[in-house]
């Protein structure tokens, strides 16, 4: 069996965003070789996600509502969390919601997917650098 490991690099300008990282993990599956098995992606900061769905505006601008009327910003003093000076409770609230990773098959090479599934990185406290793990197994 052979592996395969790259790290995306990604620096938002809002706090919370929604990036298409389909062609990224297509492009390092073309550079692993593999032709067979599993590619796990997953975020690799405790704020932020890797989640599977269609990549439609509305739906994302529907994903952020649900989210901030679930678990709001502020105020701050709502959450323990952030009692220890930090203010982002509801990023790691909403991380929970979105999942950490997912795992997609490959076959023949490529990332066998449903009709209209992307792969998606969900920031929630944004405004730095942070990263996203490929990690690929198979032959």
């Amino acid at each position: 069996m052979n592996s395969y490991r790259r790290e995306l690099w990604f620096d938002t300008k809002k706090r919370t965003e929604f990036i298409n990282i389909t062609p990224q993990v297509a492009q390092a599956l073309q550079e692993s070789g593999i032709r067979e098995g599993l590619c796990l992606v997953n975020a690799m900061h405790i704020s932020a996600s890797v989640f599977i769905n269609d990549d439609e505006p509305g739906l994302h601008r529907d994903f952020t509502r649900f989210l901030d009327e679930l678990v709001p910003y502020g105020p701050i003093d709502q959450y323990r969390h952030n009692d220890t000076g930090e203010d982002n409770a509801d990023s790691h609230i909403k991380r929970q919601l979105f999942g950490r990773e997912v795992v997609v098959a490959v076959t023949g090479g490529v990332l066998d997917f449903g009709p209209w599934e992307q792969i998606f990185y969900g920031e929630f406290d944004g405004r730095r650098r942070k990263r996203v793990l490929v990690k690929i197994i198979g032959e």
